[in-house]
């Protein structure tokens, strides 16, 4: 076998949840990123990230919401769509947004459906508990594969009024708990903790079968999460303490407009190799 044979053959492989499973298993931790448009989702599935999260963090940092809970179900499909178009390997989930599942199974199954049918995603993400067992099982009638999100839910800021680390006490961390095993025996293939303590998601971590992702939740995940625009440094207002910034793409992206602007009034763009 030629050298690093084996790993270009692995990295060429196509991420499924069993995927992700047997990862777990073997203790490989877990590569996960957002992406919304096809030219970023290119770049991130050819560098070799295990998951892509369509998620409505797009709420944010692509229509520069203060919160998710505006972004549509028409949007989350169209960001998908254009992620799905660019992908290779990554298995691609897609995040349901507010009022796309809540409170009504039938609802749940039927926007699934919409996102798996237009966009051609893998599988979807919901937010929340016990509350929404009933969602997930009728959503797995139909085949498609559901991801939970645990701890903090931004779709319910209005709720808790705060983006704080959620199940510090006792009571919540219960909670968590038995939400975690309640989304497992539903089903889900796997959880995503985000903000809570990282003692609590190492034993959640050990006591599920299937893989957790945290996202500020600590090392001991099966693995993690964070939002592209944050952790290339594209997004500057929001740094809080988990992330961890590979880049500073905010900063090279303002030098290079700056730099086309003067030369542009200087008249040194376009030069005559430039031109036609």
């Amino acid at each position: 076998m030629v050298p690093g044979e084996q790993m270009v053959s692995s990295r060429a492989r196509k991420v499924t949840t069993n995927t992700l499973q047997e990862m777990k298993r073997s203790g490989e931790k877990i590569a996960m990123l957002t992406a919304y448009d096809y030219s970023l989702a290119r770049l991130v599935d050819g560098a070799g990230v295990d998951v892509i999260l369509v998620g409505d963090s797009a709420s944010n940092v692509m229509v520069g919401n203060d919160t998710t809970v505006p972004i549509t179900l028409d949007h989350m499909i169209y960001h998908a769509q254009c992620v799905i178009n660019a992908v290779d390997r990554a298995l691609v989930v897609v995040d349901m947004p507010f009022g796309s599942y809540q409170g009504d199974s039938k609802l749940a199954l039927k926007s699934a459906i919409r996102i798996m049918k237009e966009s051609g995603g893998h599988a979807v993400k919901i937010e929340g508990g016990k509350e929404i067992v009933d969602s997930i099982k009728r959503i797995l009638t139909a085949g498609i594969p559901v991801m939970g999100h645990l701890g903090l839910t931004p779709q319910s800021i209005y709720k808790f009024g705060t983006y704080s680390v959620r199940a510090k006490e006792e009571a919540e961390a219960e909670k968590l708990m038995e939400d975690a095993i309640a989304l497992q025996e539903a089903g889900c293939f796997s959880i995503v903790f985000e903000k809570i303590p990282a003692k609590l998601a190492d034993e959640v971590s050990k006591e599920l079968e299937i893989p957790t992702i945290g996202i500020g939740a600590g090392p001991e995940c099966d693995g993690q999460v964070l939002v592209l625009h944050d952790m290339l440094g594209i997004t500057k207002d929001f740094s809080p303490r988990f992330l961890r910034r590979y880049a500073d793409l905010g900063g090279v992206v303002d030098d290079a407009v700056r730099e086309y602007i003067e030369d542009v009034r200087q008249g040194s763009f376009p030069n005559s190799e430039e031109s036609y």
